[in-house]
């Protein structure tokens, strides 16, 4: 059930891959928008949502005109990749600038701030068992640490608070790794996937943003923290690639080719974490947000044929 049109709702990181398809879907839901954005969007957003800059999260500013009369925030903005990055810029952009965006928004009254973490505030790249909320929060690099602590300082704030982490999202305008595997589905090439049987969850942008529309118009929620991730045991990297060329008729071509011919090179060239993202496995339960009443959209190996 969508909130009434009349609240109005602050999204930041707003020109990004998951911006935009918040973005697009809550216009269509007839909300009353305000797009937090660095920069104009383009192309442009819906006639009817509001656009509201802001300088580089790297710089203290004031929030205060940008929540004027918001009622609830969804808190994308940040850095969201691992690696590359120096630690003091993770901790300036992704913990500082969501302490100050969480304690303004205490102040101007909002009654509900969502903050989008990620599930590397939980855990490494790899975990031995499905993760839940029940886990004790060990992230292991500067990415996943300032989300973790930018979720303190949320908790901190005063304001009343949902949490979700998230695991990696795919949808149509998807980059990063996700990409690089669309573009290796993409291919002609047999691809040396089949004897990969790691298993990681993945997160339809769909799947993600209905959970969004729940968190936002569910007052349980408040005070709760959720990880994310499409529902079911996640699909082999084999089986999703495979899913995805059935869907364009093509043959699957998946062959074999033993792991440890990519895993010793890159553990050998100090590549663990590269290693982990690829061949370890990483699965998140998401049962506590479907238990509260989340119903999502679709499982993976469904959600990526329609991406394909």
């Amino acid at each position: 059930m969508s909130e009434p049109s009349a609240t109005r709702l602050l999204v930041t990181g707003a020109t990004g891959f998951v911006g935009r398809a918040v973005i697009g879907a809550f216009a269509q839901d007839g909300r009353t928008l305000r797009a937090a954005v660095r920069h104009s969007p383009q192309p442009p957003f819906a006639a009817n949502v509001e656009i509201a800059q802001h300088p580089d999260l790297s710089q203290a500013f004031d929030w205060a005109k940008l929540l004027d009369g918001v009622d609830q925030v969804v808190h994308l903005a940040g850095i969201a990749h691992t690696g590359g990055v120096a630690e003091e810029r993770y901790d300036r952009v992704n913990r500082q600038a969501t302490a100050e965006l969480a304690a303004a928004a205490s102040r101007a009254g909002v009654r509900q701030f969502i903050f989008v973490s990620s599930i590397r505030a939980q855990s490494g790249p790899a975990a031995d068992h499905a993760l839940t909320e029940r886990d004790e929060a060990a992230p292991t690099d500067a990415y996943g640490r300032s989300k973790l602590a930018a979720e303190a300082a949320v908790r901190g704030a005063g304001v009343p608070f949902t949490i979700l982490r998230p695991v990696l999202l795919y949808g149509p305008g998807v980059k990063g790794n996700f990409a690089l595997l669309l573009r290796a589905a993409r291919s002609r090439w047999p691809l040396p996937l089949k004897d990969f049987v790691n298993r990681r969850s993945l997160l339809g942008i769909d799947n993600f943003i209905s959970a969004l529309r729940f968190v936002l118009s569910t007052p349980a929620a408040i005070g709760q923290t959720y990880v994310v991730a499409d529902p079911g045991i996640p699909p082999l990297l084999a089986d999703l690639l495979a899913a995805f060329r059935e869907a364009q008729a093509r043959w699957p071509l998946i062959v074999p080719m033993p792991t440890h011919y990519l895993e010793i090179p890159l553990r050998m060239l100090r590549r663990d974490d590269l290693w982990d993202r690829l061949g370890g496995n990483l699965r998140v339960d998401a049962g506590k947000l479907i238990a509260a009443g989340w119903q999502p959209v679709h499982e993976t190996k469904a959600g990526v044929a329609a991406l394909a």
